[in-house]
């Protein structure tokens, strides 16, 4: 079956298909593995990332999630309008099998439909395999990223 990207937010970041959630999850902690393996805790997380202005895109393959990005649209004083990329998975059972490369098309397509300057994430250090993938794809490292925990 054919990859299928699906937004499961709508432009105002609502939730559109609640449905994919409980599949989205064990593909999110792939990532994110603090986040909540708590179905509703999972969701209510998503629900403030959503009200934030969070919107996240899934890549399907009938009805399994194969890859997801939770992206925002920004506005800084550097670099214009920006589409940020808060997380990028693919579901490791299927890596570099054209999952991430379909996401970072669908992302380039939906960054200049919102007149963006720049696609932009931030990635751990430790995720090598990731940053040679992003380079391939075109990314470029143009700054360090400096932060303070405060809690």
């Amino acid at each position: 079956m054919p990859l299928t990207l699906l937004p499961l937010t709508d432009e105002a970041g609502k939730l559109i298909a609640p449905e994919w959630l409980p599949r989205l999850l064990p593909v999110h902690r792939q990532l994110r593995e603090k986040l909540p393996s708590e179905a509703d805790a999972y969701h209510a997380r998503l629900a403030a990332v959503f009200a934030s202005g969070g919107r996240l895109t899934l890549a399907v393959d009938g009805e399994t999630v194969k890859g997801l990005a939770l992206w925002r649209i920004l506005e800084n004083t550097y670099e214009g309008r920006r589409l940020y990329v808060d997380d990028l998975v693919t579901d490791a059972a299927c890596r570099s099998q054209g999952v991430g490369k379909a996401l970072i098309g669908w992302l380039e397509a939906a960054a200049r439909q919102h007149s963006c300057a720049v696609l932009a994430l931030d990635s751990g250090t430790q995720r090598t395999q990731a940053h040679r993938f992003y380079f391939r794809e075109g990314f470029v490292i143009p700054s360090f990223c400096f932060r303070k925990t405060l809690v």
